[in-house]
């Protein structure tokens, strides 16, 4: 796009004028010559370069405002930062045009080299950064989720997934169901025990990195349910794995976290329960967040992952009777009479 270039021109001028004060600062001698290639993109409005010469390497963040805005990103940065957790560090920013140079955690993402055979050691690696992230005191400004976001987040599902895609209105018996399910699904997660949220803690934001895994997106970051990252991680938009298998590592977490003190629900079955209808909650925002990047910016691909959720959820409507009203609701909405296009 034409307004990307224009911007990609700028950030190659700044991002020449920070390299020549990092490597001075650094004492590396000269900027070498050096290539810029795309590193990734993802469904918001931020791209990522990678700058490669004579041995280094630095990630580029474009964040373009008003659509990003990089300051949560800087700021969580240095808060995780001071406890050990393993996120870029920041050489250079330019918040008002919304540049960001970083060090380069690596170019694999979890997502990218995750398989049965390998899941457990990687996952105990992410579990161990994620008790670390939830041991940090809860000091920090940052949002809570709170009614108003989780609500936010839940009305996603009705007017981007059913009204958009799926081209129908609720009629009043439906929107019922719906106010009564989003009721619950809202109580759950303010019921219970607060922890610092990453909100995306998933194999595609996790860099196979040293130490592993680099943390990557977190800067939506807010204090909220203990178990809504850990349930993001092991039902990923992305991958899917063996209910019995998910259920062990949810349980080898929640031991973890009892005995570090991080105050997670004292009964198993309990945790359970609160990861299901978490996960729900979860599950029913991001099919609305697909549906709303193909129908308002353009992306038609991630729709391509909604079975995966709408799997999830029917796997909990049949072990939860009190999502009963939900199965009803989505039953009556099989068959989609509009398309991304």
């Amino acid at each position: 796009m034409p307004d990307q270039d224009v911007r990609l021109q700028h950030l190659k001028v700044w991002l020449d004028e920070q390299l020549s004060i990092v490597y001075a600062s650094n004492g590396w001698g000269p900027v070498p010559p050096a290539t810029l290639t795309a590193a990734s993109s993802d469904a918001s409005f931020r791209r990522y370069f990678r700058w490669e010469g004579e041995g280094r390497s630095f990630v580029v963040m474009d964040a373009p405002p008003p659509q990003e805005n990089c300051k949560p990103f800087v700021d969580i940065a240095r808060l995780l930062a001071k406890s050990g957790i393993n996120v870029p560090k920041i050489y250079a920013e330019d918040l008002p045009r919304g540049f960001l140079l970083l060090n380069d955690l690596g170019n694999k993402t979890y997502l990218d080299v995750i398989d049965g055979e390998n899941a457990d050691a990687l996952f105990k690696d992410a579990l161990q950064t994620l008790l670390a992230f939830q041991q940090l005191p809860m000091d920090a400004p940052l949002p809570s989720y709170d009614v108003a976001l989780l609500r936010r987040e839940l009305e996603l599902f009705p007017e981007w997934y059913v009204g958009r895609e799926l081209g129908v209105e609720l009629d009043e018996r439906q929107r019922g169901q719906w106010q009564r399910v989003s009721e619950l699904l809202i109580e759950n997660a303010l019921a219970q025990p607060k922890v610092l949220v990453h909100r995306d803690y998933m194999p595609r934001n996790l860099m196979l990195s040293e130490p592993n895994p680099g943390v990557l997106d977190f800067q939506d970051a807010v204090y909220g349910p203990v178990t809504y990252d850990v349930t993001c991680l092991f039902k990923d938009a992305f991958l899917s794995w063996p209910e019995a298998r998910v259920r062990g590592w949810l349980e080898d977490y929640w031991q973890q976290a009892s005995r570090l003190g991080i105050a997670v629900q004292s009964d198993f079955e309990e945790f359970l329960r609160a990861s299901d209808l978490m996960g729900v909650q979860r599950h029913l925002k991001v099919i609305g967040i697909f549906a709303r990047i193909c129908h308002r910016d353009g992306k038609p691909r991630y729709l391509g992952d909604v079975p995966r959720f709408f799997a999830y959820i029917e796997a909990v409507l049949a072990r939860r009777p009190e999502l009963a009203e939900l199965g009803e609701l989505l039953a009556s909405l099989r068959q989609p009479v509009g398309a991304c296009v």
